[in-house]
């Protein structure tokens, strides 16, 4: 392609004078699509997600995808996944092409009474919009599409938008899905729009992501429940054993007491414990747990929580000792560790622990991989770049204490490809909680940012082996590692 006949690249500030004109009709499909409950849980009505497909199918044919499909992988147990929308626009000779993923399903949202408005009509209050899902992530949908919006003709690389519909409920069908369809996902840069910023105004890149392993378990004491009243001080019920086993998991500052989990306390940027307060929401009276550089205790030590307790709710309780009782332990597993040597760990130790002989008893568990980036990656180094022409502040290279396992199955079919982790959540977005929100001044920082990337990699080469899915013969990233 002829350079010389190029036209410059856009500058941070043409792309937000053009933003600004644009930003009504982006929000307003925004608030339809967080309008839709696309809740991928088998509690939930499955048509809701089926039309929040339908809806990002459609907005994907509006932004200019001449090839639009809804599709869906297959589970584990060979019944169909969720339905995601990949939608391809074919690169230019010569130039790459970007995989922009986010998801268009949502959490659950929790008790009712804990929201200050519906969560399902967005509103704006101040500069924040309020609804579920309108940061996490169908705000990471709408920055894909209104950065390709803003480009317009001036887009000079191939892109394919993939939104997935099941990352809430642990993408039961990635792993086939991008098997099956790996055509059509091919890209030489993905990037992944589903993780956060440093704090209002400062944009980030994230360089790492604790992995997950999670495990239910029960405890039995009794072959049926007894009164309370004959029995109690004599017969240990089940949740005297639960609680105490529990209770084995940390030590009395809070940090993980499970042997083999390991961590570092290595972090290239910390956190101020007042804004961790500040934006956790931790009480004052409370004491903060672990220890280490605070950034660490999230991004490269393990964590531990019990997420799941089946115990008598307080207003239907009786004088009974409880039979047996169920629990579900989450463990982040820091970056470099295994997960399913992390389970191991925690099944051992769970075994060696239980208390007054109580029979242990293992259920289902999951687990998804950490990851890290490779900060040499010259991708990566255009990526900070973009976010700090788009946010006018320097980028931050952070780690981030969630979980993102399916980055794992991204690198083993694309080998060769940069993984790119932003997204357009700040500390104070409360994704999965009440009230949830997404800070309006980032999100179209976020976009021009995203903008500005797609140009400047419009003007790169395709990379050698990007999209050919065959990697290193130990079957890690050569940019990165699972």
């Amino acid at each position: 392609m002829d350079t010389e006949s190029q036209p410059a690249p856009p500058t941070a500030a043409e792309l937000r004078a053009q933003l600004s004109e644009r930003m009504p009709a982006i929000i307003a499909r925004l608030r339809e699509l967080v309008a839709i409950e696309s809740i991928a849980w088998p509690s939930m009505d499955p048509a809701n997600v089926e039309a929040s497909a339908r809806r990002v199918a459609e907005l994907a044919a509006d932004a200019g995808f001449e090839q639009v499909e809804v599709l869906r992988g297959k589970n584990p147990d060979g019944t169909d996944g969720y339905p995601a929308v990949v939608a391809r626009r074919p690169a230019p000779a010569g130039r790459p092409t970007v995989v922009l993923y986010a998801h268009h399903d949502v959490q659950p949202t929790g008790s009712l009474e804990d929201w200050d408005s519906e969560p399902f009509e967005a509103v704006v209050r101040g500069d924040r919009l309020f609804g579920r899902g309108a940061a996490d992530d169908k705000a990471g949908i709408m920055v894909h599409l209104a950065a390709l919006e803003l480009l317009g003709d001036r887009l000079d690389c191939g892109v394919v938008l993939f939104a997935e519909g099941e990352e809430e409920a642990g993408s039961p069908s990635f792993s086939d899905f991008i098997h099956r369809y790996r055509d059509r996902l091919a890209g030489d840069v993905i990037v992944v729009a589903d993780s956060g910023n440093w704090a209002p105004g400062v944009p980030a890149l994230t360089s790492s992501l604790r992995g997950m392993a999670a495990l239910e378990f029960s405890v039995r004491t009794l072959d049926h429940a007894v009164h309370s009243g004959m029995y109690g001080g004599v017969v240990p019920d089940a949740a005297l054993a639960m609680t105490r086993l529990l209770a084995t998991l940390h030590g009395p500052d809070g940090s993980v007491a499970v042997a083999g989990l390991g961590g570092s306390h290595e972090v290239e940027v910390d956190y101020d414990e007042a804004q961790v307060r500040a934006d956790s929401g931790v009480l004052d009276s409370t004491e903060l747990i672990g220890t280490g550089p605070l950034s660490s205790r999230v991004w490269t030590q393990p964590s531990i929580t019990v997420i799941g307790l089946d115990i008598p709710a307080v207003d239907s309780s009786s004088n009974t000792l409880q039979a047996a009782m169920r629990a579900k332990v989450s463990v982040r597993v820091a970056p470099g560790e295994d997960p399913e040597a992390a389970l191991e760990a925690l099944r051992r130790h769970l075994s060696a622990h239980v208390p007054f002989g109580a029979t242990l008893s293992f259920g289902p568990s999951e687990a998804g991989s950490p990851w890290r980036a490779d900060p040499s990656d010259p991708v990566v180094a255009l990526a900070r770049e973009a976010l700090t022409d788009g946010f006018g502040a320097p980028c931050e290279l952070t780690g981030l204490g969630g979980s993102i396992p399916f980055i794992a199955d991204l690198l083993e079919v694309f080998p060769g490809a940069s993984i790119l982790v932003t997204g357009v959540e700040d500390p104070d977005s409360r994704a999965h909680s009440a009230n949830e929100s997404l800070y309006l001044p980032d999100f179209e920082s976020a976009i021009v940012s995203e903008a500005l990337l797609l140009a400047r990699l419009g003007a790169q080469p395709a990379a050698a082996g990007g999209q050919d899915g065959h990697g290193d013969q130990d079957g890690q990233s050569r940019r990165g590692e699972r």
